[in-house]
């Protein structure tokens, strides 16, 4: 068996490495444009398969504001409390208005928010009330509007 002389060697070696080295991008280039674009496309579908329409309701103005919740986001918890999705808007113009994801012990008027404008609050504590019109009403409206899927448990 006649081997080949070093410089062709040498040659076919390169070609081989440029090859793969192309492959390679090749692969690359193609599993960017599937995460990329796929994934994010992907995840854009997936809510609105699964999501609720949007229904807010409102409660009675106060002099702190006004707010909504959400029944379209009325759900269960793993904890068994009912999760909705509320917003307030603070009377005073010059701040921002809040999203919260609030869950909602029925059976004791007493709420935590779980998250707030989309950043989790890890252990929340539970709170009462306490005398804030716009967070008892939505209690009690969420809660009579969520009591067959507490019910259902």
């Amino acid at each position: 068996m006649r081997s080949l002389p070093r410089s062709r060697w040498r040659t076919n070696l390169l070609s081989k490495v440029l090859l793969s080295k192309v492959l390679l991008n090749k692969v690359l280039v193609s599993l960017v444009l599937v995460l990329g674009l796929g994934l994010p496309l992907g995840l854009a579908w997936a809510p609105a398969a699964i999501a609720a329409p949007v229904s807010w309701k409102e409660v009675s103005a106060s002099e702190e504001g006004q707010q909504w919740w959400d029944e379209g986001s009325l759900r269960r918890s793993r904890e068994g409390y009912l999760s909705v999705l509320s917003r307030f808007k603070p009377e005073d113009s010059s701040q921002q208005g809040s999203l919260y994801v609030m869950e909602i012990n029925c059976s004791e008027q007493r709420f935590r928010d779980v998250s707030v404008n989309g950043l989790p609050r890890f252990k929340a504590p539970w709170q009462s009330a306490a005398g804030d019109t716009l967070i008892s009403e939505v209690i009690e409206e969420a809660c009579a509007a969520g009591a067959p899927l507490l019910a259902a448990a």
